[in-house]
């Protein structure tokens, strides 16, 4: 384990679920010898969330002004909001938007300043946080403006990997949406997400069609023929193991993401839906940026806020995914710095890195066959 990470982590909402996660995780003080950890968000929620958790009272806070004073085995909390503000849990309110835009502009300053190596966000409600200076359609399009790149939206868990084409838009948009660019882009992205952030050293990615059936070669939608195979075609043509387009509907009934590294979809629910029932307590990843960024799978949970009851393994999953993923890029990029004393991990895999064209076979064959 790389030592002296600095996670830095949001509270959200102040009126949902993600104050009672991060307080039911840190319970477990094994926590603090994984990273130092900064919060970011209010005292006041903190505290009243502490009274509605078996154990809370247990858990303590070490208030700094930024993540450049924080200690090493405390729960650190930057101050975000007012003395005035009220926690209303499960209700959604402006002033809860401000303190949750406040927490994760806070934690942004910190990673550009040096101080925090990866963020964790808990959710947020969209509608609290426009008009609070947040002019985004929600995370992963916030830092991708902020760290200057162009974000993949990702989904993970221990049985899948799911990304998004296209990410906060509406369904009616989706279609006009879509071109071999793009695509290609998503693909290529995807691609290197899984070798630098995950280590696979040879993904192979499905990618998913647009229209049922596959457009059923052209009556239902001339998307799959047009734009979406003639980008997998190009995706492989440059090197990238890319399989498709699969029908959505099949491909996850029969099990077919089994077979992939990871799964690309054109939109945000045919991706998160079947993501969302298949594996629980997955992790969002915002990929493709200089800086690693996780949360939970759910949303802000006004419905059991402050009850208790919230689970929190889908939070601990983000903490640990972050930790992972920015270890692995730590050592993609020695690999890079030092190559030579590497040969020997890579000896047999040239296709892996450098040579693409050296191919299994099979591989080629399936994608003849699928495409």
């Amino acid at each position: 384990m790389i030592e002296n990470i600095t996670i830095g982590i949001t509270l959200g909402d102040p009126n949902g679920v993600g104050a009672e996660t991060v307080i039911k995780i840190f319970r477990d003080s094994r926590m603090f010898d994984m990273a130092t950890f900064v919060l970011y968000g209010s005292s006041k929620s903190l505290a009243f969330y502490k009274s509605t958790v078996e154990g809370g009272e247990q858990v303590a806070f070490n208030v700094v002004r930024s993540a450049a004073d924080a200690r090493n085995g405390k729960l650190n909390l930057v101050e975000c909001g007012t003395a005035e503000m009220k926690t209303t849990a499960g209700v959604a309110s402006s002033e809860g938007g401000v303190v949750a835009v406040e927490s994760l502009r806070r934690a942004v300053a910190d990673v550009k300043a040096g101080d925090v190596d990866v963020i964790v966000t808990a959710p947020i409600n969209k509608n609290c946080v426009n008009g609070e200076g947040f002019e985004a359609t929600g995370h992963t399009e916030f830092l991708a403006k902020e760290f200057e790149g162009e974000a993949l939206m990702l989904m993970c868990s221990d049985m899948m990997k799911v990304g998004l084409v296209t990410i906060h838009v509406p369904v009616a948009e989706v279609a006009g949406l879509l071109s071999k660019e793009l695509i290609v882009k998503r693909i290529g992205q995807l691609d290197k997400s899984l070798r630098e952030d995950f280590g696979v050293r040879k993904p192979r990615i499905a990618v998913l069609a647009l229209n049922p059936h596959a457009g059923d070669g052209g009556l239902l939608g001339g998307e799959e023929q047009e734009i979406i195979k003639p980008a997998i075609v190009e995706a492989y043509e440059k090197g990238t193991l890319a399989f498709g387009p699969f029908a959505a509907d099949g491909f996850f009934a029969t099990g077919g993401y089994r077979k992939y590294d990871a799964v690309l979809a054109m939109y945000h629910d045919q991706g998160l839906a079947p993501f969302k029932m298949l594996t629980p307590y997955g992790v969002n990843v915002t990929t493709n940026l200089s800086v690693v960024r996780t949360s939970p799978d759910h949303g802000v949970g006004y419905d059991i806020a402050g009850k208790g009851v919230a689970d929190e393994s889908s939070m601990r999953n983000a903490i640990y995914m972050a930790l992972d993923i920015f270890e692995s890029r730590q050592r993609e990029a020695e690999y890079a710095a030092n190559p030579l004393p590497h040969h020997e991990r890579e000896r047999g895999h040239r296709g892996d890195r450098g040579d693409r064209n050296d191919r299994n076979v099979s591989d080629i064959k399936e994608l003849k066959m699928e495409n």
